[in-house]
């Protein structure tokens, strides 16, 4: 591989001052049965509540509360637990004006007693519901807790090409490459797996997969027998860029690439020493399920697609280390899943060789809907042929381009395809493009979505791209991506902090979306006035300069409906309440509340997000 609203639930555990448990409740002895009390719930506003209860018994394993909008939630629902028998517990993230239900628990190993279940409603959101939020405070820069004895402190450290599914259990689940500051995640398995309520605090759940199936290998050494080359002993491999999907109610599909990392000709391992005028080998998507992300247990189904030539089984000859015309014209990595709105499964996929290609899958099974015949042909009609799929986008002609990890949604008629450009380490940035039809040729402005970029007081991010994109089942979108310091940041190896970072989507009146600049804290969303944008802004243009960072510069909106200062002065503003609207100098922006992460301590603020041609506009209110 060639690169590295409404908030859900999160829950703040605070202990109660209270004596220490009989020996029984601690297992010793007694044979003391399980018990519960009803929970009482107190101190009710509209993002949080009190819950207090109290759980004895013999040999208890856990006891806590648990809760969420149905009747009588369970220990697989959102979960807080306790420490001591008597409780007190806050529940904290919760949604505004919603009736929720809450049990309390406690847990033996071979038993589970719940109390009566009781309901509350939040209170109704109100302004002070901004001086309530409190902001993240986990520290950006994690090389001091990069190792994997510090795993559980991560939240999103260490985050590299995520994908991001939200599952029945109310739970967001992030898995990723395996790329890690320091390889961190070196002989712990691969697909990392972490979750979280709110989509701001992400608990680590460890590997989906413990080692390479033994499918890799042999159908690997069934290809290269096919093209009269010898087996390969034992493959150097490499594990990419995973998308996970619900399909249904108790069934998830993870599609994962894993990449061949030996020279085709002598199937020697990818050394400069060992260059033996062969491209590398051919990469491999393979597919997973499981009924229950939560218990991070998944079934490998086995082989669905892998690397395809047009240059027949024996082109795959190099002449030297600088020749980019690639062997493989669609590269088996980078999958993107999508189930039309008619029911049709694809998968897209492709990453640096030739562009995109989109193959049609059979629902019941997950793998190919065609028969796949030799990964090889003469022409790349005959790939489509043999059922490798059609190209429907391209960055221009070459066999060797700077685009990858192709993520597609459905959205308001139109499938939407968010691409990533140019190199991970500092230009990385995202484009899109669109198509009425998922498999037909995806058109637009290639608009830049995210690019390098730094507002004032901070280092800034580069490296920002190859996304994931979902939704909340309620219309709200997101954008989770890796990004790094600047290699100007200072420390050790600063361009290989990969943080991860969610970022709210919102969508023009002109149906494309919009990405926004600051990373997503489960802000109240207090309605914003036309008062709120009278100031002075930190004003981004993404347009697109290779491995440069954007900087910010002032712009002001006065009261009065002009720009004051900045790149937009003499023209005009005004504010769409209703839809959250700005309009500066022609260019319609959508504007939402969120954290200010530059600042110190961070804070709430107002960003906005626009799209003008081929680029983004980026602001933040100082």
């Amino acid at each position: 591989m060639f690169k590295i609203k409404s908030i859900l639930l999160c829950a703040v555990l605070l202990l109660a001052a209270c004596g220490d448990d009989d020996a029984s409740d601690n297992g010793g002895g007694g044979g003391t049965p399980l018990s519960v009390s009803t929970p009482v719930v107190s101190a009710v506003t509209s993002s949080s509540a009190v819950v207090s209860a109290t759980a004895t018994g013999s040999a208890i394993t856990s006891r806590g509360v648990c809760y969420g909008t149905s009747a009588n939630p369970t220990i697989n629902d959102m979960k807080v637990t306790g420490t001591s028998k008597d409780m007190n517990i806050t529940l904290a993230g919760l949604k505004a004006s919603t009736t929720y239900h809450v049990r309390a628990y406690v847990q033996s190993s071979n038993e589970v007693k719940y109390s009566d279940d009781v309901t509350f409603t939040t209170a109704a959101e109100t302004t002070s519901d901004l001086d309530k939020w409190k902001a993240p405070t986990y520290a950006d820069d994690y090389r001091s807790i990069a190792g994997w004895a510090q795993r559980n402190q991560w939240n999103l450290a260490n985050v590299h090409d995520p994908t991001v599914v939200k599952a029945d259990d109310g739970y967001y689940y992030m898995y990723q490459t395996d790329a890690s500051y320091g390889n961190a995640h070196d002989g712990h398995g691969h697909f990392h797996c972490r979750r979280s309520a709110d989509l701001v605090n992400w608990e680590y759940l460890g590997a989906t997969m413990s080692a390479a199936p033994e499918w890799v290998k042999t159908k690997l050494n069934d290809i290269r027998a096919k093209q009269g080359l010898d087996p390969i002993a034992n493959p150097v491999y490499g594990y990419w860029a995973p998308c996970a999907r619900k399909v249904k109610t108790g069934l998830y599909r993870m599609y994962y690439c894993i990449v061949v990392d030996n020279y085709i000709k002598t199937g020697k391992a990818n050394t400069a020493a060992n260059f033996d005028n062969s491209w590398t080998e051919r990469a491999f998507i393979g597919m997973m399920e499981t009924s229950d992300p939560g218990s991070n247990k998944w079934e490998d189904k086995g082989f669905v697609i892998c690397s395809s030539s047009d240059k027949g089984k024996d082109g795959w000859s190099r002449p030297s280390a600088s020749n980019w015309e690639g062997y493989f014209y669609f590269n088996a990595i980078d999958p993107t899943f999508v189930i039309t709105p008619q029911g049709e499964h694809w998968l897209i996929y492709g990453s640096w060789h030739s562009g995109f290609a989109a193959v049609q899958l059979n629902p019941e099974t997950g793998k190919t809907l065609k028969e796949l015949g030799d990964p090889w042909a003469d022409s790349v009609a005959g790939l489509t042929t043999n059922g490798y799929g059609k190209r429907i986008w391209t960055r221009g002609n070459s066999r060797w381009q700077g685009s990858e990890a192709p993520e597609v949604v459905y959205h308001d008629g139109y499938y939407y395809l968010f691409m990533a450009y140019d190199g991970l380490d500092v230009p990385y940035n995202t484009r899109i493009a669109r198509s009425a039809t998922i498999d037909g040729t995806y058109t637009g402005n290639e608009t830049v979505l995210t690019h390098p970029y730094k507002f004032s007081g901070d280092q800034g991010w580069v490296g920002i791209s190859h996304c994931a994109v979902f939704d909340d089942g309620q219309g709200n979108y997101y954008y989770a991506s890796q990004q790094r310091f600047p290699t100007t940041a200072g420390g050790n190896a600063p361009n290989a902090v990969m943080m991860g970072g969610v970022r709210s989507i919102q969508w023009l009146s002109t149906g494309w979306p919009v990405v926004m600049p600051e990373r997503y804290a489960a802000v109240p969303k207090v309605a914003i006035t036309s008062d709120d944008i009278v100031g002075t802004w930190e004003h981004i243009d993404l347009g697109y300069k290779y491995g440069e960072m954007k900087q910010s510069s002032a712009v002001t909106f006065a009261a009065d409906g002009t720009i004051t200062d900045g790149v937009w002065k003499g023209g005009k503003w005004s504010f769409n309440a209703s839809t959250n609207t700005l309009t500066a100098n022609g260019v319609e922006l959508k504007v939402q509340r969120e954290c200010d992460w530059e600042a110190s301590p961070r804070k709430h603020t107002i960003v906005y997000s626009g799209i003008n041609g081929a680029k983004s506009y980026w602001g933040k209110k100082k």
